[in-house]
């Protein structure tokens, strides 16, 4: 009867053992999706600061497309309101709209060569084009992380403790179809 009991006791220490060792687990990876989103988030905040200097540099060229910088300040916003209400879904909708405006962009730059020769146009576009190959880096991390975290929740036995604590899935970032296809290089020089 001993015995007994002190098999079961001991069955019982192991499995909550493993039950702390897999929420510690489960806490981590969470706080990782949180910290890759935050990376993003400071990224997407610093493009944020310096489109309208780009915009603006490029409005002192009075014959310069402002369709193009229309949409490119529309999709900042869009981008913006998005990253503020952490809606990831409509964020990759909007960052597909930007980055489509922003290859506008620099595309319809080629036609002036005043606006090419200009420093401190590019030193910002060169910064933003950093910046885009930032983000679209820690994109790929954020989508590592909550693949991990989506993956482990719903493993057995980590979705027994994912479930007893609340530990839900995550969103991906995903890309919108027209991002994902390939670009017309003649629509932009036409």
């Amino acid at each position: 009867m001993l015995a007994t009991m002190l098999i079961v006791l001991g069955f019982f220490v192991l499995a909550l053992i493993y039950g702390v060792f897999v929420y510690n687990a489960l806490v981590q990876i969470k706080h990782n999706v949180a910290k890759a989103w935050a990376n993003i988030d400071v990224l997407m905040k610093q493009r944020h600061d310096e489109l309208p200097k780009l915009v603006e540099t490029c409005k002192q060229y009075k014959e310069f497309e402002q369709g193009t910088l229309q949409r490119v300040t529309e999709a900042r916003g869009q981008v913006q309101a998005a990253r503020e209400s952490h809606n990831i879904p409509a964020l990759g909708a909007a960052e597909s709209a930007l980055r489509a405006g922003l290859g506008q962009l620099f595309a319809v730059v080629e036609a002036y060569p005043e606006l090419r020769a200009n420093e401190h146009f590019m030193q910002l576009m060169q910064r933003i084009t950093s910046l885009e190959e930032a983000i679209a880096d820690r994109r790929e991390f954020y989508n590592e992380s909550v693949n991990i975290n989506n993956v482990r929740i719903e493993q057995f036995p980590d979705a027994i403790v994912a479930g007893l604590y609340g530990f839900r899935k995550a969103p991906l970032l995903t890309f919108s179809a027209e991002e994902k296809k390939d670009v017309n290089i003649q629509t932009l020089f036409g």
